[in-house]
């Protein structure tokens, strides 16, 4: 189970291989070829003696220009003794392989992504003997895929954005438009993605907008990351506990979408005492355009 945004922000790429590809392609610009083929690899760069390396994502991409190896670092902050690493790394897979190595850093810092793109020179200063350029995605160049239609046409790459870009006022229609994405694909891939979502939203407001959006569509549920969850409310032990954190959610998921919720909505939904009821009122919140949206004429 993904435990940390530094662990999602490059698994993504084992999870969608391809992704990586795209957005060198769509987001940097690069001319890079289209590979046929993926392989994993060894993260282990440590040689015999015992000056232990590794590299967070490594992946073989097979292409009609020849084999290129993928290196992806997840960033935090900025680190000076990567600009050491990082020129290791690629000149050791190279030896190693005799494959070209690529360099991507993910980030979602901005500044943390201006440091990353700074080239490592190696040498006289001037003319260095060894010149590292990374290519960095981050907050400044990974789209903001907040429209439903863009998030289907590429569910993954909405992914991305969310991880990237999941706070500030922007949140709410990335995380709408991504939970709408998620019913496009199948369920087992969709859980994985909400996990490494959730990794990385260090708001915790905007977590529970998240989590609140995946109990509404079932998706979350069914993922390891529930477990904790599902301890705290059978620490609360009631069902009208489970009743009183639905009608919430459902008052949530309208506020946050900057819909107004009128006292004879917000009445309705508290008296409520249907749990299943609650459970369809809340996954129609999501595409509520009104707040009267949530029920049914006939109900």
């Amino acid at each position: 189970m993904v435990g940390s945004s530094h662990e999602a922000l490059h698994r993504i790429f084992q999870k969608d291989p391809a992704l990586l590809t795209r957005a060198l392609q769509q987001v940097l610009g690069i001319a890079f070829p289209t590979p046929y083929e993926f392989a994993g690899m060894n993260v282990d760069l440590t040689e015999i003696e015992p000056v232990e390396r590794r590299v967070d994502t490594p992946l073989r991409a097979e292409t009609d220009e020849g084999s290129y190896l993928l290196v992806v670092e997840s960033q935090g902050q900025p680190d000076e003794r990567k600009r050491g690493s990082w020129p290791y790394y690629l000149s050791y897979l190279y030896e190693k392989y005799r494959c070209e190595p690529v360099l991507i850093v993910v980030t979602q810092s901005s500044a943390t992504a201006r440091w990353a793109a700074q080239p490592i020179h190696l040498g006289v200063r001037g003319t260095p003997s060894l010149t590292v350029r990374p290519f960095v995605l981050g907050p400044d160049n990974v789209p903001v895929i907040a429209t439903e239609r863009e998030a289907r046409q590429d569910p993954t790459l909405a992914v991305l954005s969310a991880m990237t870009h999941g706070r500030g006022r922007q949140a709410p229609a990335i995380l709408e438009s991504l939970a709408a994405a998620l019913r496009t694909i199948d369920r087992d891939s969709a859980a994985v993605l909400v996990q490494f979502v959730d990794s990385c939203l260090a708001n915790d407001q905007v977590r529970q907008m998240w989590r609140d959006l995946m109990t509404a569509m079932q998706y979350f549920w069914r993922h390891p990351l529930a477990e904790e969850v599902r301890e705290e409310g059978r620490e609360e032990g009631r069902e009208e506990g489970r009743v009183k954190d639905r009608a919430e959610m459902i008052l949530r998921i309208l506020e946050w979408r900057g819909i107004a919720v009128p006292d004879d909505v917000r009445a309705r939904v508290e008296a409520c005492t249907d749990f299943d009821r609650l459970a369809v009122w809340s996954e129609r919140a999501i595409h509520a355009s009104g707040a009267a949206d949530v029920f049914d004429a006939g109900e």
